[in-house]
């Protein structure tokens, strides 16, 4: 690996958001307003505002709908037909998509607006800083959170996942290849379920 790794950004932005729409919410999850824009389009900017690249964002699940709140932006968007199967497949979608030449990936998910640059830049630094870690992930108040940062040496067996399998149990099977990243930031935790949990951020100031 070089000194300054390339490392490229995915945004999973392709689920059906089940537990979004058996709350009252509409199917479109993904767009719901956050601080005045769509909550997808908050994780893509973070993305691009990073020194990750290329930044790729993942859709299936309502693609009109999240394409349309992606306009304008400097992303490669890549379709998920086998969505429905589970996370692993858009996993699977985002990660044939990173250049050969990349050396990692982070791997965000678009229903959590809170994620910054600050944060992906910080485990890049992190990666590069540990040549040798499958994967870097943040951990906030003794828990880890997202996004997490994969080696390409978990690519394959990323790949490998099925159903709704995230990269999650090959972090926890990576033991001491895994850097934790202590950060102090709520954004790694916070992620949007239910219209309740849109709403009950809103009353913590979060929004």
């Amino acid at each position: 690996m070089t000194a300054r790794p390339e490392v490229a950004a995915i945004v999973l932005a392709a689920g059906q958001a089940s537990r979004w729409r058996d709350s009252g919410g509409d199917s479109t999850k993904l767009v719901a307003d956050w601080k005045g824009e769509p909550m997808v389009r908050r994780a893509a900017r973070a993305a691009l505002a990073s020194r990750a690249r290329p930044a790729i964002v993942v859709t299936g699940a309502d693609s009109a709908a999240v394409r349309a709140a992606l306009a304008g932006l400097d992303l490669v968007l890549v379709d998920n037909p086998r969505f429905a199967e589970g996370i692993a497949t858009s996993l699977a979608a985002g990660l044939a998509a990173v250049p050969h030449s990349a050396d990692g990936a982070v791997v965000l998910l678009g229903d959590m607006p809170e994620v910054g640059a600050a944060l992906i830049d910080n485990l890049i630094a992190a990666f590069a800083a540990a040549p040798q870690a499958k994967a870097v992930v943040p951990v906030v108040a003794g828990e880890r959170g997202n996004p997490a940062l994969l080696a390409r040496a978990l690519f394959d067996p990323a790949r490998a996942l099925q159903g709704d399998a995230g990269a999650r149990r090959l972090i926890a099977a990576a033991g001491d290849d895994v850097v934790e990243l202590c950060v102090n930031e709520h954004g790694a935790r916070l992620d949007i379920d239910t219209v309740e949990a849109l709403r009950n951020a809103g009353r913590e100031g979060e929004v």
